[in-house]
């Protein structure tokens, strides 16, 4: 894959998850005489917890982005972190912070 298209899909990709980010933020819609209520306090609980985790999934995809990015300004992007071998051009079209090969990761 060429550099140029790689930075296109790393770029993309950031603005996906950055936007998915500022989204997580849980607002309670309801009003405070129903903050007492047993039932609204765990739904509160569980969907504050919900968002605590998909934002943590998110941060740990920034975080494999900020590598791809790593290895786009070495001159390795696109090689299997493992190996060495090229990653398809179609799985980093898919998933543009691939670190390993298909064979490689449903190894790891």
């Amino acid at each position: 894959m060429d550099s140029e298209r790689a930075r296109e899909l790393l770029a993309a990709e950031r603005k996906r998850i950055e936007r998915l980010l500022s989204q997580r933020a849980h607002e309670d819609p309801g009003d405070s005489t129903d903050a007492d209520d047993p039932g609204n306090q765990g739904t509160d609980l569980y969907q504050d917890e919900l968002d605590e985790s998909l934002a943590d999934d998110l941060r740990e995809d920034l975080a494999a982005l900020e590598r791809a990015e790593a290895r786009l300004a070495a001159g390795t992007y696109g090689l299997s972190v493992e190996s060495g071998r090229p990653i398809p051009d179609e799985r980093l079209e898919a998933r543009p912070t691939a670190e390993r090969t298909v064979e490689e990761e449903e190894a790891h």
